[in-house]
């Protein structure tokens, strides 16, 4: 087989087709762990450096000039949906109260952001000029779960709701929806070609509500984005960490292109593929603690122990268990990719 261009390669996999080797990617990548590879490197110069098959921008990131800060010392801050986020060492801030919408009240009051005035179009206008027949592109977002939490300041208050308002959350659901569809055809007709939806439904512990919730709250929204992703002629990989198998058949059943990353301790590669009958492909999943802490031997071991057991299924893209964050070690992640080059031919 002749060789690809990472654009191919990324598409082959999409379709369920063997490309000429495993394709490798990343959600997100904190600069600290480039600046450790190549002190003053960009993201963008970097995807090129490690020759990685899959460029990514993030709708959730806001830009540091159009922020809006309530207090800037303190580094708290509204997001586009009005809900009060703190900064945190990453680059994902964490919600806090108090709620932007607590009865039907507020929500009749409420107006959505435009999603004309997202600061990712233009991100992903300069991303496409750089990378478009290149590399595979990519935008990472919400569907309803993160922003209706955002809005409702927190786990707790949402889940409450889902008991004694459950038609307010629907109603907040569908606007979430309706703002993100809206958004990626936007970002489908700049060139972008795959949709991540990264909300989470699990950890450790397993699901964060019943699979009925997620049926009767999350489910409708989730598969009418997920057509009209692929209706605009996108691709969909659906994120979430945790212990989902409960809900997987359900998520699977939205029409979803691929799941992932997803956590090596809770959700094995080659068990969804199969459980799936090889339906949908699979992206991951070396984990991120042992990036963080382990030796260059033991990533080689875990990433020569997924092409072994999970590519010759197909629909696989190698990558951690989640993103890297700053505490991955350089060295741990470049051997990863080099791995997979050096080994993931089929």
């Amino acid at each position: 087989m002749s060789r690809m261009s990472s654009r191919e390669r990324v598409h082959a996999t999409l379709n369920n087709k063997i490309p000429d080797r495993v394709a490798v990617m990343e959600m997100f990548i904190d600069n600290a762990v480039i600046d450790s590879i190549s002190p003053g490197m960009c993201y963008e110069d970097f995807i090129d450096y490690a020759d990685m098959d899959v460029v990514t921008c993030l709708t959730m990131a806001e830009s540091p000039e159009k922020i809006d800060w309530v207090d800037k010392d303190r580094g708290l801050w509204k997001d586009k949906w009005g809900a009060f986020q703190q900064l945190t060492e990453e680059t994902i801030s964490i919600v806090c109260g108090p709620a932007v919408i607590e009865d039907e009240t507020d929500l009749a009051n409420y107006t959505p952001p435009d999603p004309k005035d997202a600061n990712v179009l233009e991100y992903a206008r300069d991303l496409v000029a750089r990378f478009k027949g290149k590399r595979a592109i990519a935008v990472v977002g919400e569907e309803s779960f993160a922003p209706v939490m955002n809005m409702c300041a927190g786990f707790e208050s949402m889940f409450i709701n889902y008991c004694q308002r459950p038609d307010m959350i629907k109603k907040m659901a569908a606007m979430a929806v309706d703002y993100h569809i809206e958004l990626y055809r936007m970002l489908l007709k700049e060139g972008v070609e795959i949709v991540i939806l990264g909300d989470d439904y699990a950890g450790k512990n397993g699901i964060f509500m019943s699979p009925a919730h997620f049926n009767e709250f999350i489910y409708p929204g989730m598969k009418k984005l997920v057509g009209e992703v692929k209706a605009a002629g996108g691709y969909v990989i659906k994120h979430c960490d945790g212990d989902f198998w409960p809900i997987m058949d359900a998520m699977v059943s939205t029409g979803i292109d691929m799941l992932g990353p997803l956590e090596p301790a809770y959700m094995q590669l080659e068990k969804v593929r199969k459980h799936s009958n090889n339906s949908v492909g699979v992206v991951g999943n070396v984990d991120v603690d042992l990036l963080s802490i382990g030796t260059t031997e033991q990533i080689k071991e875990a990433t020569l122990s997924l092409l072994k057991n999970v590519s010759p299924l197909g629909g696989h893209i190698i990558s951690s268990g989640n993103t890297i964050s700053s505490s991955v070690k350089g060295e741990n992640f470049m051997t990863m990719i080099n791995t997979v080059k050096e080994y993931g031919y089929y």
